[in-house]
C-alpha cells in the first residue's frame, strides 16, 4: 500500500507562510484521494483541505479558505498544502492521508476522517504571536 511522508512543517511568525509536501512511496496516488488533517494539543483532528489525485478537484475548510490552497504535483507525486497568512490559531500537527477510494465529491465526504486508512506520521506547524 501506498507509505506517506509529510514534511515542511516549522516555526513561523503570525502572518507568514509554510508549504507542507505529502510524498507518496511504494505507489503513485493514482485514483487516490488526498488530505490533510490538524490536531492541536488537547483538541480533535480537524479537516483542512483534500484534492482527488486523478481529476483534481479540491475541497477547503471554510476555517482556511482563502489563506491555504491544495494542490498536486503528478511528476513528483506530491500533494502540497500552501499554507499563507498564518494564525495562532493554526499551530497544529498536520497529517496527510490518503483512500485509495477516488471520491473527493463533498465536503461530508472530503472530510470524513474514518474514512482515510493510510496516515503520515504528521509535521508540527507552530505559529507565534
Amino acid at each position: 500500500q501506498v507509505q506517506l511522508v509529510e514534511s515542511g512543517g516549522g516555526l513561523v511568525q503570525s502572518g507568514g507562510s509554510l508549504r507542507l509536501s505529502c510524498v507518496a512511496s511504494r505507489r503513485t496516488f493514482s485514483g487516490y484521494a488526498v488530505a490533510w488533517f490538524r490536531q492541536a494539543p488537547g483538541k480533535e483532528r480537524e479537516f483542512v483541505a483534500a484534492i482527488s489525485w486523478n481529476a483534481g478537484r479540491t475541497i477547503l475548510s471554510d476555517s482556511v479558505k482563502g489563506r491555504f490552497t491544495i494542490s498536486r504535483d503528478t511528476g513528483k507525486n506530491t500533494v502540497y498544502l500552501q499554507m499563507n497568512r498564518l494564525q495562532p490559531e493554526d499551530t497544529a500537527i498536520y497529517y496527510c492521508a490518503a483512500d485509495a477510494r477516488a471520491l473527493v465529491g463533498s465536503f461530508s465526504t472530503a472530510s470524513n476522517l474514518g474514512r482515510y486508512d493510510h496516515w503520515g506520521q504528521g509535521t508540527q506547524v507552530t505559529v507565534s504571536s
